[in-house]
């Protein structure tokens, strides 16, 4: 059987991820919900199909997955006409979604029951990551699963990890995504601090990068325009991974929390601070636009 790739959800992040598939010479056919989404893909080059029914069929060797809610996954993969029913065994599942854990678990279960290898393979990069096929991916599921679907990860990714059963790619890639929307939020504070100081800022992030100060938002994505070049803070704050998104992550970080009785104190506020950043109708900009809010005459937003 030639290899197929059936891609569904070909967003800002899925776009990108499926033409570099297609660069690579896979076979790769689309499908989105979103007419827009799908003119973008056909202008990529990308074959679309009409509907689910005529992409998803026993011909297909690989499925992946790159959808907004884990109710999302559940229904496309554990629908009645679901696709863990209408493809073969032999074909590999890769939902790049970030979901909840416990539906990674869910679809997971099913495919084993189906004899069906799945992986959950959530990403982190951004759309400049998924453009440049340089994300981080994070992996739960069985080693076989892993193992296979590892060439196609490598196609679409850098840094790629096993992080164990199902669900845990999803669990890494949500631990991960608290603590960058933690350091966001301090790196703007810092940053902002420097200026109503008065201090160069530029000089303050170059001490920083090389200082105990440094973090991911600092060195490669800072939240101030200005010091570093094709970021999202230089174009208007034009989303590289959307205030929506990191707010969506924070709530996942909290319903994690409080399944397993932890205490992520910092976890808690910055979702405070980005769900509020959200109400007011900020949510599609990059989450680095919480600069904006942060270093006032008076915090913006109160904290309870």
């Amino acid at each position: 059987m030639s290899e197929l790739i059936a891609f569904i959800g070909v967003g800002n992040m899925g776009n990108p991820m499926a033409e570099n598939l297609m660069k690579a010479g896979k076979k790769v056919k689309v499908f989105d919900v979103s007419k827009k989404m799908i003119e973008k893909a056909k202008e990529k080059n990308l074959e679309v199909a009409e509907n689910i029914n005529d992409l998803i069929t026993k011909e297909v060797t690989t499925v992946i997955t790159m959808l907004p809610e884990g109710k999302n996954s559940k229904e496309i993969y554990l629908g009645e006409k679901g696709i863990i029913n209408k493809v073969s065994k032999k074909c590999l599942l890769i939902d790049c979604s970030t979901i909840d854990i416990q539906a990674s678990i869910d679809i997971g279960k099913k495919a084993t029951e189906q004899g069906i290898e799945m992986i959950d393979a959530p990403v982190s990069g951004g759309v400049m990551g998924a453009r440049k096929a340089n994300l981080n991916i994070m992996v739960g599921g069985s080693k076989e699963g892993f193992e296979l679907a590892l060439p196609l990860l490598k196609i679409m990714g850098k840094n790629i990890f096993h992080a164990g059963n199902s669900g845990s790619g999803n669990g890494a890639k949500i631990c991960n995504n608290m603590a960058l929307g933690i350091s966001m939020i301090a790196a703007s504070e810092s940053l902002m601090l420097a200026k109503r100081l008065n201090i160069d800022v530029k000089k303050v992030h170059e001490i920083m990068k090389n200082a105990s100060g440094n973090s991911w938002p600092i060195s490669v994505y800072p939240p101030l325009p200005g010091l570093i070049d094709g970021v999202p803070s230089n174009n208007n704050y034009r989303p590289g991974f959307s205030a929506g998104m990191m707010n969506k992550d924070l709530k996942l970080a909290k319903e994690c929390a409080d399944q397993v009785n932890a205490f992520t104190p910092l976890g808690n506020i910055a979702l405070d601070i980005y769900n509020k950043f959200c109400e007011e109708g900020n949510d599609t900009k990059d989450f680095s636009a919480i600069s904006k809010v942060i270093g006032g005459d008076a915090w913006k937003y109160s904290i309870d």
